[in-house]
């Protein structure tokens, strides 16, 4: 496939990773965009297990409940009815569901998948990419941002990722179906999640981020933006807020605002990556801000229309 080549290429090019990475999700543990994710973080080095939802759990935010047995199959009849709280692929014991919320799911991958694979707890917790944009003040219903704040309250470094796409489909469908655009969607934004990791967490210097502090990443369609290198990743706010003093970077201490109507959906192929505080959900002081624009570096790009 086109966009594999392009992840082994990226490796080539930068460096092959090591990092302890846990893959989480709101979607559940079956669909395709996050086994895609994880075929692409594996590609680029990165010691990866996944710990998700058992069902698709979109929508339920930082909600939390003690795991139970099945009392349905999992997503995609992935697992039987009566299965166990907590379970793995028969052929993979890296991919795991949490028959619990998204919340549930990272935490149980950070304090009990995590030693039993790395010997110690991840060094990141990549969410997502989210079937479908969370936006704005949107982002407090989302599982896949609650997962990641979830993280970084207990002092995982990580980031919430989340793509413009209807995409909720089986990841049998990445092997049967490998040209449809469901699947050529989910492999691109598992290239993009996959640099942008690489570019977080490749400077040596610790910590990733600030604590308590999350990303929230979101990418346009790609029907107008089909290559990788098309896609320019940009800082942003979650709201509007012009009393407020931003970061200074592009010529300007206001940031652009990440929303359907600004950057994710304008004309260009532009990601917004905004610095939330992970215990409000809300933007964050350009002092913080800053620590992310000066990480990042130039793999940020300017907004323009």
């Amino acid at each position: 496939m086109l966009f594999t080549s392009l992840i082994f290429l990226s490796v080539l090019v930068s460096g092959v990773f090591s990092q302890n990475i846990l893959l989480t999700n709101d979607d559940g543990w079956a669909v395709a965009q996050i086994r895609a994710q994880n075929d692409a973080l594996k590609a680029a080095g990165f010691n990866v297990v996944l710990s998700a939802p058992a069902e698709n759990e979109s929508g339920t935010g930082s909600s939390t409940a003690t795991p139970g047995p099945l009392s349905q199959p999992c997503e995609f009849n992935t697992c039987p009815t009566g299965s166990p709280a907590e379970g793995s692929d028969a052929n993979d014991d890296r991919l795991n569901y949490v028959n619990s919320f998204p919340v549930d799911a990272v935490r149980f991958g950070i304090q009990t998948l995590a030693p039993e694979f790395f010997g110690s707890a991840p060094e990141f917790v990549v969410s997502g990419p989210n079937v479908g944009t969370n936006l704005g003040s949107g982002i407090t219903g989302s599982g896949t941002v609650g997962a990641a704040c979830e993280a970084a309250l207990e002092g995982i470094p990580s980031t919430a990722f989340s793509a413009t796409s209807n995409s909720q489909v089986s990841f049998t469908t990445l092997t049967t179906n490998p040209t449809s655009t469901s699947t050529l969607a989910a492999l691109l934004y598992a290239q993009l999640t996959t640099q942008f990791t690489q570019a977080l967490v490749s400077p040596a210097s610790r910590p990733i981020l600030p604590a308590d502090i999350t990303l929230n990443v979101n990418f346009p369609s790609t029907s107008g933006c089909s290559s990788a290198s098309q896609f320019k990743f940009v800082l942003t706010r979650l709201i509007s807020n012009s009393s407020a003093t931003d970061v200074q970077t592009c010529g300007t201490t206001h940031l652009p605002v990440e929303t359907k109507t600004t950057v994710v959906h304008s004309s260009g192929c532009f990601a917004s990556v905004s610095v939330i505080d992970a215990r409000t959900k809300k933007d964050v002081s350009a002092q913080t801000q800053a620590v992310v624009l000066n990480r990042l570096g130039s793999f940020l790009s300017c907004f323009t229309t």
